[in-house]
Order: structure tokens, then sequence, then C-alpha cells
């Protein structure tokens, strides 16, 4: 049974026309949607109409080789967010920033500036970039290796935080009568000198609302799990089944603990990516149509990206050459992906088609095809049995997948008292039950 005051955290991932591969192709989809601000103004509505936690807008510094069979461009999330802010008043706004293609200051100043703008409703997805065609776009020829990128993470988000902290709450007086706009003694250099980073600071803007944007993270190596134990708030993962999903939020959450955190400090949210009909045969017959329309050409790109592998140099339909692939360790992208691909087609005996097929809708991810009372008995059977503190929703068509679920799932987990019927906060923090951050005191 669940306990009685817990209730499940839902983000809306958005990613162009859906996540299965294929959506834009569609009838009802809208390609040129993806640059125009009002696509994603009504998309958010919606998610803050259906009580959401907040919106994820995932970001590359690169155009995908892949681009002629998809839907890949997006919008620079921080502009977008800005905007969004002024349309919405409770949802919470996630933006991704690289850590390894950004300057600590320009992201402390970024983030502490859309925080402000959305009355404190600001969030940073961490990541440290996979692939060498971004590195081409800043002047490097190569990726760094994986350790590395993530060494660099960790003082990239030490300086930040020190950025944000370089403020006190009270620093500001707004005496009109004494002429004493802020007290400087409140305010304190970083005086950073560290591996990759060398920051004087202050930051040239108060403490954000929130003290710190929420922290999120997604990286599910080894290195992306320690980095999310001492550091994430809320953590993104790609799970395939229930007992994956247990594993995972077991040894994260265990991890907790040698970094002086507790249980509920980090909230884990496995990716959903659900096909929505009244009946199981309308959710059928849109989840063939969605198949229908995968293109062989894009799905061996993806594949042979993921595994640094060219794919189609084996057969389609003989099982997924396993031995011939890179190890994991070997690497210097998505290694957690790469594993989840390789074990979901050894646990399954899956061809390249199978395995090109299986991955359209989610990308490894879980995904589901059913009535609104089936996904929401799946995603309760998830919550209740330690896989997830909530679901970062991934529809696999925008907007009808994001509308059937809050039109037809959300009502489900409200009447089962899993999900919020109404916001409680007004901050992203209070949304997801974190505490905020205390200032740092100055010297």
């Amino acid at each position: 049974m669940k306990e009685a005051s817990r209730q499940m955290h839902l983000n809306l991932f958005a990613m162009g026309n859906g996540h299965h591969e294929a959506a834009w192709r569609l009838d009802e989809s809208s390609p040129q949607g993806v640059t125009d601000f009002a696509y994603y103004r009504e998309l958010l509505r919606t998610a803050e109409r259906g009580k959401l936690d907040s919106l994820f807008l995932a970001d590359t510094y690169n155009l995908p080789p892949t681009i002629a069979y998809k839907v890949l461009q997006g919008m620079e999330p921080f502009t977008l967010l800005a905007a969004l802010a002024m349309c919405t008043e409770r949802i919470g706004l996630i933006g991704t920033a690289s850590t390894t293609y950004n300057e600590p200051f320009h992201v402390a100043r970024q983030f502490a500036s859309l925080d402000h703008i959305s009355g404190g409703r600001a969030s940073w997805n961490i990541v440290t970039s996979t692939n060498d065609v971004t590195a081409a776009n800043f002047a490097d020829e190569r990726l760094p290796a994986h350790g590395e990128r993530y060494e660099r993470a960790d003082e990239f988000l030490e300086v930040v935080k020190g950025l944000w902290d370089s403020w006190a709450d009270d620093t500001v007086v707004a005496d009109k009568r004494g002429g004493v706009y802020a007290d400087p003694e409140k305010i304190r250099e970083l005086n950073h000198k560290g591996s990759y980073y060398a920051v004087r600071g202050p930051l040239n803007l108060p403490r954000p609302p929130q003290g710190y944007p929420v922290l999120v993270q997604a990286g599910a190596s080894e290195a992306g799990k320690e980095f999310a134990a001492r550091s994430a708030e809320v953590v993104f993962t790609a799970q395939n089944t229930l007992a994956d999903g247990q594993h995972f939020y077991a040894d994260l959450k265990a991890r907790l603990a040698r970094y002086g955190r507790t249980f509920h400090e980090v909230k884990i949210l496995p990716g959903f990516s659900a096909i929505i009909g009244d009946t199981a045969a309308e959710a059928k017959d849109k989840e063939d149509a969605l198949q229908e329309l995968i293109q062989t050409e894009y799905g061996l790109k993806r594949l042979s990206n993921m595994f640094n592998t060219d794919m189609s140099q084996y057969p389609l339909d003989e099982q997924l050459p396993i031995a011939e692939l890179p190890l994991q360790e070997t690497i210097n992208g998505h290694r957690g992906r790469h594993q989840l691909y390789v074990e979901m087609a050894r646990r399954e005996g899956l061809t390249i088609r199978q395995l090109m097929f299986r991955t359209a809708a989610s990308r490894g991810h879980y995904s589901f095809t059913g009535t609104p009372v089936q996904i929401a008995d799946e995603l309760e059977r998830w919550f209740v049995n330690g896989a997830a503190d909530g679901f970062n929703l991934m529809p696999s068509s925008l907007p009808a997948g994001l509308e059937d679920f809050v039109d037809k799932v959300v009502p489900e987990l409200q009447n089962r008292g899993l999900f919020r019927k109404e916001y409680s906060g007004c901050t992203l923090r209070e949304h997801y039950g974190l505490k905020r951050p205390e200032g740092k005191q100055c010297r």
C-alpha cells in the first residue's frame, strides 16, 4: 500500500513533436511548431492545468547528423523558458546547460535571472555533453574524457553555488530615506582557484529566490550516479523494467548517506512514455500507426551513434552482435544508455530491427500502451514498489499525448490520492518538497 501522505511528482519532458521518433510524421503534427513560441506556450499551459510539477527542456550544442529524418533542433532554453515564465504562474521550468562548454559565472547568472523572473520556479539540468560533434563547435578536437568531464562538473557546480551564495538573503536594504540600496558587508567575493576554473565573484545579482534553483541530473554511469548522490536533487533516469527501476532507485538512495544526505533529499523520476487510448484496441491502433512510420535509415544511425559502431554492416534481422560492440567503459558518451540497450537486447534476444523498434518510442525509457486506468495502474505499481518518486513524462506525440495524459490519466491518479489536485506552493522547491538551502555567512 502507498504511504498516506506520499504523492508522486510529474515532470513533462517536452521534445519536438513527441518522443516517438516518427511522431512528426503524423497528420495532426506540426513540425514547424518547434520554433513557434505559441506551440510551447500551449504545451506548458496544458501541463500547468494538469498541476504537473515542472516542464523540462533538453538541449544540445550541435545539429544532429540525423536531421534529415527527425525534428531534432530546439530553441535556446533560457530565452524560451524566460518567455514561458510570463505565461504561467506555478509550474517549474527546467533548463539544460553543459558544464563542459560553458563558464560558471554565465550559468550562475542565467539561472539566477530565470529564478527571479519566474518567482522561484527555475531548475538546472546539469549535463556534461556527450559527443565530439559538440566539441568541434567550441574549438576542441575531441570531447574530454568521461571521468574528466565529471571532475570538471563537480568544480563547476561548486563555483556556481558559491556565486549564488555570494549575496546574503538580506543584502538588499532598499532604504530610500537613508540612501542605501545594498549592504556591501553582506556581499562576499568567492576567490575560487581550482583545477579548471578561477572565479573571483561575487555574482552581480541578488541571491535567487529559491536559494539555489533546483538541481537536476540524468547520468546513469558510475560517475554519473556518484555525482547525483553528492549534488542532485532530482534525478531523471531511463529504466526499462520495474526490476531495473527498483535496483537503480535502491542503489542511488543508498549512496546518499556517504554525503550526509537523507533518503528524501533526492527525487528519482524514471522516464515514462505512454500511448493512451480510451480502449486498449484504440491505444494499440495509435501505437501501430506510429510504428508504421519508422524510418530504418534513422533507426540505424541512432543505434550506430549509441554503440559507436556502424550498424548498417550487420543484417537487420539477426541478433544484436553484442560481442562485437565496444565495452561500456570505452564509451565516452552515453555510457548508461549504452548499457541499457545492450542489456535489453541480451535479455529479450532482440535483433537489430527489433531493438530499433523497441526504442523508437522512448530511446530505452519505459513505454506503455493502454487505457488511462491501465496507465495509472502501471505508474502506481512503480511508485509504491520502490522504483520511483514520480515520473519524467515523455508523451509519444505532442500536443495530443500530453492532452490525453492531463485530461484522462491525471484525474485517475488524483482519485487514487496519488497526485495533487491543486498546487500547495509557489516555488519549484515547494512542489518537490525540497528545502531551501541556507546562504553562506560572510566572514
